[in-house]
């Protein structure tokens, strides 16, 4: 959730309520169950960690003041460590996802780049999996463990496959407007 708070702000400071809307946005109805008080405990860490700064923005009178909150120097180094590191399995997709949204979002990196990046890994964790599971004797414990990491990541290869296709009509639309 940090890192992607964070390259949220990388697109242009916000105030809490705003990038709660911003994620809510980009995970539809998963982001329903979010709790708008994690957004301000994970900016408050962030800016005890010294990744974001925040100031009080002079709202309107009918709203009160509220802080507004952009990337240091340090919170976009690590924003951009985040954008292109390739870490799979996750146990949710929705970070991964929100790399993406947030990829595209702030111009940092190419989603189909990092689909791209995430596919490379993935096959060789494949082909790693499957060359193990044919070392081992049928039937072991072991052997059933390796055939659901191979299953595994089939799945997540065609779940990446799904996701390039939908990032390269992005991009086409993009270039034709």
């Amino acid at each position: 959730m940090q890192d992607a708070v964070l390259a949220m702000l990388a697109k242009e400071p916000s105030h809490g309520y705003g990038l709660r809307a911003r994620l809510r946005q980009s995970l539809g109805p998963l982001g329903e169950s979010m709790n708008p008080g994690q957004i301000y405990v994970t900016l408050a860490r962030l800016e005890k960690a010294g990744l974001v700064v925040s100031e009080r923005a002079h709202g309107l009178p009918e709203r009160p003041e509220r802080k507004v909150y952009a990337l240091t120097p340090a919170g976009q180094e690590r924003v951009a460590a985040w954008l292109i590191e390739v870490d799979w399995p996750k146990p949710d997709l929705a970070e991964f996802h929100l790399k993406l949204v947030a990829a595209a979002a702030t111009r940092l990196a190419d989603p189909v780049e990092l689909v791209a990046a995430q596919r490379r890994e993935l096959l060789r964790r494949l082909r790693e999996a499957q060359h193990a599971l044919l070392a081992e004797p049928a039937g072991s414990p072991a052997a059933l463990l390796l055939e659901g990491i191979v299953l595994r990541l089939q799945a997540d290869l065609r779940w990446l496959a799904a996701c390039e296709q939908a990032w390269s009509k992005v991009d086409r639309e993009a270039e034709d407007a």
